[in-house]
């Protein structure tokens, strides 16, 4: 069965169960929707748990929390800030140093399940190719949102940053938001795949290179027990990061997967039928005892980590 006609978690759904193969995924879900719920309490009931957005916030009226992009930009365009506002930016920025920076893509940010859903179309209707842009372009659009900040003496990107929209769209319900959304929406369908948080998101660049030091991290520690069912790859947001770790690539041998880029969705832990993947610290490096290998690979080469259709590695991995 080619990579094209498979669906991705199938095998691991039918080896452990529904639930335990869309773990991490429904996780996702339920703190997405908690984030956001969390905002919504205030105006709907009239008790502030949380006074403010995602930008910055003050959780039962002791907790600051600030995001750090915001607070950078703030600074660069010569803006005073608060004291609290660097004490909540240097709590999220230590959480995501414990966590991973990218985790703000997969867990917080409301614009995720819509790219999600894009993808999940996409698979469903057949689309393949399209524009993929280079993933550079992102660190670009970050470099260039903090000169705008220095020459204008404002936070233009928050005039059009799709999560904000996003976010006031969902709690104030400005209606703009919605428009964003599905302009999000077509562009990953119809233009590339992952085109936006993939390889355009600015602040998915930023927090992508606050991961590049974080301790969690997804490792292929039983990675001699893989497949080649390439299901890991069909479903990673980023599946570049996949291949060293994997594969053993020249760059690194370790089983870690070390790019900053890598979101820890799980997705990779869920859909795998053979338990590859799994949660562990970036010190993580040795394989997991007690796992099967396989004396052969599926293309019958006798290594189960050659790849089986290199030219669809290459493909899902741009």
């Amino acid at each position: 069965m080619t990579a094209a006609a498979r669906i991705p978690g199938r095998e691991a759904i039918a080896v452990r169960g529904w639930l335990p193969a869309h773990k991490w995924l429904l996780l996702r879900r339920v703190s997405q929707a908690a984030v956001l719920g969390i905002f919504l309490v205030g105006p709907l009931t009239g008790w502030w748990l949380v006074k403010g957005t995602l930008a910055s916030s003050l959780t039962l009226d002791i907790l600051p929390l600030t995001d750090p992009l915001i607070l950078l930009q703030s600074l660069i365009a010569g803006h005073g800030v608060a004291m609290s506002a660097v004490i909540g930016a240097a709590i999220v920025l230590a959480a995501y140093l414990v966590v991973g920076g990218r985790v703000y893509c997969s867990w917080v940010c409301p614009v995720n399940p819509v790219t999600d859903a894009a993808a999940w179309a996409r698979g469903k209707l057949g689309l393949t190719g399209g524009i993929t842009p280079s993933r550079r372009i992102r660190h670009w659009l970050l470099a260039a949102i903090l000169v705008v900040a220095a020459a204008t003496g404002t936070l233009a990107w928050e005039l059009v940053n799709p999560v904000t929209i996003t976010f006031r769209a969902v709690v104030f319900g400005a209606a703009a938001g919605w428009v964003v959304l599905g302009a999000v929406f077509l562009l990953d369908l119809f233009v590339g795949r992952r085109a936006w948080c993939g390889h355009l998101c600015p602040v998915g660049a930023f927090y992508g290179l606050i991961g590049q030091a974080a301790l969690l991290r997804v490792n292929a520690g039983n990675r001699a027990a893989c497949t080649d069912c390439m299901d890991c790859y069909a479903v990673c947001p980023e599946s570049h990061v996949i291949t060293p770790a994997l594969r053993g690539a020249p760059q690194g041998r370790s089983p870690v997967i070390r790019s900053g880029d890598c979101s820890n969705c799980g997705r990779c832990i869920d859909v795998c039928p053979v338990d590859v993947f799994a949660f562990g610290t970036r010190f993580h490096t040795a394989p997991r005892s007690g796992t099967p290998t396989f004396a052969e690979g599926p293309n019958g080469s006798g290594n189960p980590k050659e790849p089986r259709a290199s030219a669809q590695i290459e493909e899902l991995a741009s």
